[in-house]
């Protein structure tokens, strides 16, 4: 296992290394220039723009300022924002704790929901209550999650007012309000965006979980836990459940990433003030530090999220790691 372990961890930070090389270079051979959101309306000097660029060290070649960055990824150091000016681990700090309340609350809705009304599915197969939900999660796995986000923004947020539709927190909040008030105006901004995002990763929680179990119920395993007189509550959930589990591990592991990015659209739409929000704004801007700094964030994630989920499976399955 110690062996296995040391392997499939010596893979995912290769990949991950790949993963860094190949956004750094791609990102900065795209159109466009970094320096054009600081110039605004009034043109710069030849001087003012050749001072910026240095700052920046966007008058090196490639390989060289590929080293300044390196070297400072291993200090800690992502570089300063082109935008705002400011660290970009400063930045990440300040809106990585909005991420975290909007990611983990979909995921923690996306694998109990999802999971449950799922597996619900496999054990009334062919059922009306089957039917629905499978109508309502291929519904949900259709929708985009950002004309969703603009629906219920223009409807729920501006038409009828039964919730706010941007922000995290209502800039109006007397200073004085108490910690109860405040938690519940973050939840009531919450919902929306939370909302939103849960739709698809539940749809699509659920139709992997119903797939998993129909399979699972059929193996020879489950009918031979039912011959020996178990209960049907201790077949599905004790035997036929757990087999299940691995392709929503799957899933789980593609899902983690967004515990800190969110959707960049979703955050986009409602302003939540999230890693995704600046990551489009810096896009948009071609804030060359900020793009950086979120995009290794998420690579991480998604390289974690792989570990995670091989490591899950091996635990599971003592199978899989005789396997690789």
């Amino acid at each position: 296992m110690t062996r296995w372990l040391i392997g499939r961890t010596a893979q995912a930070a290769i990949t991950f290394l790949v993963a860094a090389v190949l956004m750094f270079f791609l990102m900065r051979l795209t159109p466009g220039d970094p320096l054009a959101r600081l110039m605004g309306d009034r043109p710069m000097t030849s001087e003012e723009v050749a001072t910026l660029r240095g700052l920046y060290g966007l008058d090196q070649p490639l390989p060289s300022q590929f080293t300044r960055f390196v070297a400072g990824l291993a200090q800690g150091d992502l570089g300063t924002s082109i935008e705002y000016r400011t660290p970009v681990t400063t930045l990440i700090r300040q809106r990585l704790p909005a991420s975290l309340l909007l990611g983990g609350t979909v995921l923690l809705l996306n694998f109990t929901l999802g999971v449950w009304l799922g597996a619900l599915q496999a054990v009334r197969l062919g059922k009306p209550l089957d039917r629905w939900l499978s109508t309502i999660s291929l519904a949900g796995f259709a929708v985009p999650s950002f004309w969703l986000g603009l629906i219920l923004a223009w409807l729920v947020g501006i038409k009828w007012q039964l919730l706010p539709a941007l922000g995290m927190i209502d800039p109006l909040l007397p200073a004085s309000a108490g910690l109860g008030a405040r938690s519940l105006d973050i939840a009531r901004h919450l919902i929306l965006p939370a909302f939103t995002l849960s739709v698809v990763s539940i749809a699509a929680t659920m139709r992997y979980q119903r797939t998993a179990m129909i399979d699972a119920l059929r193996e020879p395993y489950v009918r031979t836990a039912r011959a020996k007189g178990l209960s049907e509550r201790r077949v599905i959930w004790r035997h036929a459940w757990r087999t299940s589990l691995f392709p929503v591990i799957t899933l789980f592991g593609l899902w983690l990433p967004i515990v800190v990015t969110g959707s960049v659209f979703v955050e986009h739409v409602f302003n939540w003030p999230g890693l995704g929000s600046l990551t489009a704004k810096a896009i948009s801007g071609r804030d060359y530090p900020v793009i950086m700094g979120a995009s290794l964030l998420a690579a991480s994630l998604v390289v974690g999220g792989g570990w995670l989920t091989d490591v899950a499976y091996a635990a599971l399955d003592p199978r899989t790691r005789r396997a690789q």
